[in-house]
Order: structure tokens, then sequence, then C-alpha cells
């Protein structure tokens, strides 16, 4: 289980050993705001040192925070109160640092004609019909753009639970002697989160190869794209053909984006499982007191290391396994490893006999998800979640099982409805799932998945010059 990204400790005065005040004189007057410091107006026991100058710090790393330029104008928080506009303003800034040129008009061509044919191969190898709707070619500022509302609609659960669990993981006294101080504290969280989620994403945007890397279509159903750069970046080292790996990479791309579109209710039960685990989240606050006076508040540099758990640091907030937890995160799991064996299964059978390499790139391709891609890293980093498709072999086993008993259309016809679909128990026995009574007896209509489908557009009422290129078409 990955640690989340961020925790909270709250400083004593590193600089006053004698525990004055700002602004008290050297001697007489106020004692020590310390515990036993004799001050009648701090608490005795009142754990973050000096209420007044704990005061004012927080209000100015707050002033300094909100001081940054915002270049979009208005960056209004989530309901979580972690900033995505913000998020997304430092993504692009990263990106920017790093250099990210527009895609050529001949990278741009390649790129639709690669996702067209991918898609045509396609309706051999699966019931469901195309789902692309529009067919792109981005840069890494682009898919930034495009992917960062899913972005926050996956982690805003979690994150939100975090930031809240600043104030409310607090032991009861120490809440009610900290008072007001809590919800600076979590609306100081939730920016730093936003600072921690642009400049994972920016760094994301560096590897990634389209926008279903991690088996969920970031930029919405029907909207296909691969990144030229993300493409020649994932064909490093393999030895493999330019052409055939975009190919390849457009194909997986279009698989997903069929699935989504015929499966209603898969975009939102994903989303809901993530919103379970969340729910499940507890909080070990065992030895908070002992960590408290560890950082200095009016250093950013060494608050974000610890709000980060930079240097294999852990944040002040850890959160425990509970059974509640430990069940959302095993059917999100299942889900993850049964639409990414899916879409391998239905890719294989789509480029076999087309793509030479095409055992390689699957290889290369279940490695990438099986040990964490950068987009599962990057999601754990962020909320403490890997998106991983653990079982993912034995999905696939089962997919192709299901297949040679049912054929493609009683195989497809599986995701109708989750109630149909195999359970963590289901991967570990493949043929019982296939052979059982409630299975067989089931009457699975594959229409119902394909009634009204989408075709393939191509670009209508895209103004982009780009499409008219030359060569565009295959």
């Amino acid at each position: 289980m990955s640690d989340l990204p961020f925790g909270f400790s709250m400083p004593n005065d590193p600089d006053d050993e004698s525990g004055r005040r700002p602004g008290d004189s050297g001697s007489g007057g106020a004692g020590s705001g310390r515990p036993g410091g004799g001050d009648s107006g701090t608490p005795d026991g009142f754990p973050f040192g000096d209420p007044q100058q704990m005061a004012n710090m927080l209000r100015q790393f707050a002033d300094m925070m909100s001081a940054q330029p915002a270049p979009g104008g208005d960056r209004p928080a989530s309901a979580s109160g972690i900033n995505w506009s913000m998020a997304k303003d430092i993504a692009r800034q990263v990106v920017a640092q790093k250099g990210d040129p527009s895609v050529p008009p001949a990278d741009y061509a390649k790129v639709q004609e690669a996702l067209r044919l991918g898609d045509l191969w396609l309706d051999q190898s699966t019931a469901l019909p195309s789902g692309i709707q529009s067919i792109q070619a981005w840069s890494r500022s682009e898919w930034i753009e495009k992917t960062m509302d899913s972005w926050s609609q996956l982690c805003d659960p979690l994150t939100s639970k975090t930031v809240r669990s600043m104030g409310q993981s607090l032991p009861e006294e120490m809440r009610s002697m900290a008072g007001p101080l809590l919800g600076m504290i979590q609306q100081m969280g939730g920016m730093m989160v936003g600072q921690q989620a642009g400049q994972a994403v920016g760094e994301l945007s560096q590897e990634v190869v389209g926008t279903a890397d991690i088996g969920l279509p970031l930029a919405g159903e029907g909207n296909a794209a691969l990144l030229p750069l993300g493409v020649e970046k994932f064909s490093e080292g393999l030895e493999i053909p330019d052409d055939e790996v975009r190919l390849y990479l457009a194909a997986r791309e279009a698989a997903v984006h069929r699935l989504y579109a015929h499966v209603p209710w898969l975009r939102s039960h994903v989303f809901r499982l993530v919103a379970e685990y969340a729910d499940g989240m507890s909080f070990d606050v065992s030895g908070l007191e002992d960590r408290l006076g560890e950082i200095d508040l009016t250093d950013p540099e060494a608050l974000q290391e610890v709000l980060g758990g930079a240097g294999g640091g852990q944040g002040l907030f850890q959160p425990e396994d509970t059974p509640q937890q430990k069940a959302a995160l095993n059917r999100l799991e299942t889900t993850l490893a049964l639409i990414e064996g899916w879409v391998a299964i239905v890719v294989s059978g789509a480029v076999d006999g087309r793509l030479p390499q095409a055992n390689a790139l699957a290889e290369a391709t279940r490695r990438r998800r099986a040990t964490g891609g950068p987009a599962e890293h990057t999601f754990a980093a962020l909320v403490g979640l890997e998106l991983r498709p653990r079982r993912l072999r034995e999905a696939s086993a089962l997919w192709t099982a299901l297949e040679e008993a049912r054929g493609i259309d009683g195989r497809d016809a599986v995701w109708q409805h989750p109630d149909l679909m195999p359970t963590g128990e289901d991967l570990d026995d493949p043929a019982a799932f296939v052979s059982g009574g409630a299975f067989t007896d089931t009457d699975f209509d594959i229409s119902a998945l394909t009634d009204e489908a989408p075709g393939v557009a191509k670009d209508e009422g895209e103004k982009d010059p780009r499409k008219d290129e030359p060569g565009e078409d295959s």
C-alpha cells in the first residue's frame, strides 16, 4: 500500500527558546507560550507552541502561497479544497521548461492514419463498434489541457479525505486547543496538494502515449489521441519500426474507446470504486504529538518536503489498511484487470498477421502495465492508490476461455451489466465461470451494447488545418 503523498507537522518556535511572543520585551511581561510556561493566555499543554506566533506563521505562509501569479485568472478550488486550475498551470510550466514543440503536420497525419487503421482492424476482433468520434495528435501541453478534469475527478475523493483528516484525525483535546487554525491548515494542505498534482501530471506528460494509458479515456469517451513524442519514447530500445509501434498503440487506444462508448456504466463504476476506497480510509495518528515541531513552517522548502514525504520520509497522516478499504481495492483491481485483459485480447486478435512484432509489443505493454506504468505511479504518488491491473494474465485467460466457449459476441456481451462481470474469485478459476450454471443460463444480447453505435468521425466540425495535409487518409 503506497503512503499518502503528504502529511502535516506544526512547529514549536525554532528560533525563540524563551517562548516569548513576537514584540514581547526581553524580560518580564509575557511568560512562555509553551506548556508550563506560565502564560495565562496559553492553555497548558498546547502542542503547537505559542498560539499567536503559530497564527502569524500560518498567515504568512498562506499569503506567500496565494501571492503566486495566476496566468489563468481566478483559480477556484474544487469541493475538496484542491486547486486543480492551479495544478494545470503548474503542469504546463513543467512541460514548458522541458520543451514542448507543436505536432508537425506530417506527424499529425501519421497519427490520424494509424488510429483510423487500428480502429478498422478491431472490427474483426470485437462485436463492439467503433467508439471514436474525433482523431487527433497532441503535444504534451494539449494532453494536460484535455485530461486534467479526469485527473481531478479521480483524485478528489482521496485527496479530500486526507486534507480533511488534517484536522479531524487530531485528538479531540488538540482540536479544541488549535481552534480556527485547523481550517487554515486544511486550506494550506489543499493548496500544497494542488502544487504536487500539477508537478506530477507535468512529469507524467513526458511518458504517456495517448488518452487511455490507465485503461480509462482521460479525455472523455470518443476523443482518441496519441502523443507522437510519447510514442517515440515508448519505442526506445524495442528495435521495432516506428510505424508498427504507432499502429499497435493506436489499436489499443481505439479498443479502450470502443469499450467505454458501448458500456455506459463502466466509467462511473470505476470512479465509484475509487470513491469507495476513499470512504474506507482510516489514519493512524499514534505518535502524532511526537512529530509536532519537526518542521519550520516559515521554511517553504522544508514544509514541502514533509508534505510530500520527500527523501523517503513519511507524511504525518499514514493510511491504515481497513477491511473496507481492502475490499474496495480488490474490486477496483479486478475491474482494471478485466479492462486491460479485454483490451489485450481484442488488440491481439486485431493485429495478428498484420504486425510482425505484435507479440513483442504486447509483452512490452504488459510489462509496462504489470510493473506500474508512469500513469499508475503518478496516481499512486498523488493519492496513495495504485491503478495497477495486478491480475492481468488471469483476466486475459478468462476472456480467452470465454471467447472459445461462446465466441466473440458471447464474450463481449458480458459487459452488458456489472452484475454479469467476473469477480476476483472468478479470475482464480476461469473455467468455472465459463461453465457455471448462472452464466450459461443467461440470455446474452450483444445488440444491447451496439445499438445506435457511433462510427469513426472524420474530424467533422474540426477547424484544424492540419487535417487536410497530404497522406492523411489511409
